[in-house]
């Protein structure tokens, strides 16, 4: 079985996030912005949730 796009596919395996993808329309590029602004709005917001309490132990 012979693979077609083979280059393509580790061309999108490959490419990371750009500051230019913002103003890209391709899916791709949409994604990576999309999930760039998640992750940093999740960074920036922070763990409410976490547990650590340093005075024990």
């Amino acid at each position: 079985m012979e693979k077609k796009n083979s280059n393509a596919t580790t061309e999108i395996a490959g490419r990371t996030y750009q500051a230019s993808d913002y103003q890209k329309n391709d899916p791709l590029s949409s994604g990576l912005a999309t999930t760039h602004e998640q992750v940093s709005d999740s960074y920036m917001e922070g763990d409410i949730s976490s547990d650590n309490d340093s005075s024990e132990g």
